[in-house]
Order: C-alpha cells, then structure tokens, then sequence
C-alpha cells in the first residue's frame, strides 16, 4: 500500500503539472545530456563542466547557485517550513583521463560516449527535475539543495559531498540525501560498500642482478604479501574483498629492483569485515618484510614498506523500512518499476556513515552498457526515459512532502 505522503504526492495537482513539464522538456533534456557530455571532466579537473552546470542552474531559477570552496555546484529550491534540507546530488567527474575523446554519437535513441550514463545522465535529469519543479509552482515543505559534485569517482575517494558534510556551508542543515547515479531507476542503493586503498611500496638496496645476486629483494616480498591476500578469508556475505589492481617498479632487466610497488582496494558492506580484513593485510606487510630480511644478504640494506591510505569510503547501511526507502519504493512502484535494495560505493556513502538518511537511484530504464569504457552507452528512448524521470521527481517530493 502506498503511503499517505506518496499518495498525496501523486495526487497533487501541482505534481501533475510538473510532470507535463517534464515531458515538454524531454529533447532539452537530450540536449543537455549532449552538452555536458562533451565537456570533459576527468579526475580533479571538472571545473569546465561545473561552469556550464552552474549556468544551467542559474538559468533554471535556483537560489544561492555558486561554485563551493571544492568544486561543488550548489542551488536551492526553498521549501516552505524549517525542516532539514534535502540533498539531490549527481556527480560531474568522469574515470576518464584528459585528452579522452568524449564525442557523442548518436543512433536513434542511442547515445555513445565516454561518461554519458555515468554520471552526466543523472545531471541532465536533476536540470530537468529542478525545472518542472519551479515551472510548476510546486511548493515543497522542505528545502532541496540540488549538487553536482566533484570527485566521485576512482581517487577523488568522494571528495565533493565528504566537503559537503564536514565544511560546506550547509553541513549543518542537511538531514537527508538523494544521489541520482546509474543507469536503473528501479535499482535503489541503501548500502554502502566501504573501502579501504592504498599505494603499497617496497624498497630494498638493488644491485646488479648476477654480481649482487643474493641480495635481498623487495620483489619477493612484494609476492608473498600479494599471495597471501589470496589466501585471504573473504566471505560471501557480507561480501567483501581484495584485489591487487595496479603494479610497477625496478630499473632494468638485468638489476635487483630498489622499489616495488602496487595498489590495492579493499572493499566490504560490513565496516567490522572491511576492518578486520585491513588489519591482516597489515599483518602480512610485517611478515613479508621480515621474512624476506631473514632470508637473504642485508649488508647494503633492509628491504622496507610504506602502505599509503589513498582512499577511505565508510561502510554503512539505511534500514529496509526507513522513511526515505519506504518513500523511495512507493514512488518508484507507482510507475511500474520493480525496485530492489542493493549496495554499492556512491555518494552515498558519506551521509550513510554519518547516519543522514541516503539513498542513490538511478536515472534510466537501464538499457545501456560498458560504463567506465569508451564505449559507454545508453538509450534515452522517451517514454522509458520520462517514466524514470517522473519517478524520480516522485521520490524527491515525497521525502519533501508538498504545502496542499
């Protein structure tokens, strides 16, 4: 049974309006998926996209639109009470690199480039959702701070809403969170895959790889940490893992290497695996290294390791019957979609962890594919892809409730 907010919302004359606003604006839309697509914004430079996105907000009607001291692009739409206010996020960067072709290309309704679903779609669906708010003199109770934030994605470890949540301006008011990212609307993320990354490096002596020979190597050392993280208890559920992902190091073919290195990720839903996993990685750093001091000539030197933490995403979880994933699962059913709980690492996680009520929805009917490759693509064909937006500005309301 539907909830009586919920209800309220899709009765509401005003929502009605909203929605035939939404739909008059479906090849903006496709426009401005284009748009912003074909700026790049790879790691840590996103600032050409938060221009033009703030444009757009600005042009849209939000109040205090501005840049934040990160990156972040910031509006209002003011509710009419003194509640908490409501964030409604999608993200701006993109995994990929400077100088990456991010034409779009498009085939009837398809539409190929790199970062075009992810996340670019959930920020061309947030203009649209801000603009049939305001066209349709909707009058929400609480206020909603729309965001497109900066680094989500790979390194930049979630840097935009941890800002938002620990220094923003508006830290203090924030008591609810919406992050409009993946290529499914029936998908609905209230776990928070928490990770743990880090640049592991060894370094040892070197030496001449027939002269020197004997002489320790960081190598070997580097091969019994990378072979016990398989042997790693890992379970199932809670999932959680471990995987090596990047390598380098040494000089030549013919020298002993002075450094080694690889990164890890480390990820689990369970904060208390995620811990304990990280704790016996550091358990066999200590042991390689020693093992390796042990066993061969240290007269030139010890091989020694530095673990560098480079990313920290907090687990955490939002119950199945809180009110935002109650009010998520009506609004969501209400237009035909069959939603599911899940988890994954989002945005999301930074206000999960802080015990702010989050959620992140996707904003496609999910045909699409081969997100993070440069061949991503998506199909903005219009009556699914109005469906997902209708169902979206749903959730929204119904976690702000509407004056009657």
């Amino acid at each position: 049974m539907t909830n009586h907010i919920t209800r309220k919302v899709l009765d509401h004359a005003g929502f009605k309006s909203a929605l035939t606003h939404i739909d008059a604006g479906y090849d903006r839309f496709v426009d401005e998926l284009i748009t912003l697509t074909e700026i790049p914004a790879p790691p840590f430079r996103e600032e050409r996209k938060a221009a033009a996105y703030l444009e757009m907000m600005l042009e849209a009607g939000l109040e205090e639109a501005a840049r934040d001291e990160i990156g972040n692009v910031c509006g209002l739409i003011r509710g009419t009470g003194n509640d908490g206010y409501l964030v409604v996020a999608a993200h701006l960067d993109t995994v990929f690199p400077e100088g990456t072709d991010v034409t779009v290309r498009r085939e009837g309704t398809k539409l190929f480039a790199p970062g075009v679903g992810d996340d670019t779609r959930g920020l061309a669906a947030n203009l649209t959702l801000m603009r049939a708010i305001k066209q349709s003199g909707i009058r929400p109770k609480r206020t909603i701070l729309f965001v497109g934030d900066v680094g989500e994605e790979g390194k930049g470890d979630l840097r935009g809403i941890r800002h938002l949540f620990t220094e923003g301006q508006y830290r203090d008011r924030i008591d609810g969170f919406i992050s409009v990212d993946g290529p499914e609307t029936a998908r609905i993320v209230n776990q928070a895959v928490g990770s743990y990354r880090y640049r592991v490096t060894f370094n040892g002596p070197g030496g001449h790889s027939y002269g020197a020979f004997g002489t320790v190597n960081p190598a070997y050392a580097m091969a019994e940490v990378l072979t016990g993280l398989s042997e790693l208890h890992l379970p199932t559920e809670p999932k959680t893992t471990a995987t090596p992902s990047v390598f380098g190091g040494g000089t030549s073919i013919n020298a002993t290497p002075e450094t080694v290195w690889f990164e890890l990720d480390l990820r689990s839903v369970s904060q208390t695996e995620l811990d304990r996993i990280d704790g016996e990685f550091h358990a066999l750093l200590e042991k390689a290294v020693a093992a390796e001091n042990a066993r061969a000539d240290i007269s030139t030197g010890k091989v020694t390791v530095e673990a560098k933490r480079i990313g920290h995403r907090p687990a955490g979880a939002v119950a199945d019957n809180a009110p935002i994933i109650t009010s998520s699962l009506d609004a969501i059913k209400a237009f035909g979609f069959e939603p599911r709980l899940t988890a994954s690492s989002t945005d999301a996680n930074i206000p999960i962890s802080l015990g702010v009520p989050a959620v992140c929805i996707g904003s496609g009917s999910g045909v699409g594919g081969r997100a993070h490759s440069l061949e991503e693509w998506i199909d903005v064909d219009r009556e699914p892809q109005l469906r997902s937006l209708h169902a979206l500005l749903a959730v929204i309301l119904s976690i702000t409730d509407l004056e009657d």
